[in-house]
């Protein structure tokens, strides 16, 4: 297992965090999710065999977020 943090800007409530933490575990390989909602911070736990960065970012871009 890997740990990722990506910044996710533009989640603003409660409906964001579920929105992006909802969007990353539809992607296989990815274990859990943590949002920080004040620091725009979403730590991921992902197998990396199954789960890309490049997958994770798109997941939460389809949502309409900014991801860096």
């Amino acid at each position: 297992m890997e740990q990722i943090t990506l910044q996710v800007k533009g989640m603003t409530c409660g409906h964001c965090e579920k929105a992006v933490k909802s969007a990353l575990l539809e992607v296989e390989g990815v274990k859990e999710v943590a949002v920080d909602l004040p620091s725009g911070s979403v730590a991921v736990e992902f197998d990396h065999e199954k789960a890309t960065v490049t997958q994770m970012k798109a997941a939460v871009e389809d949502q309409g977020y900014d991801v860096e």
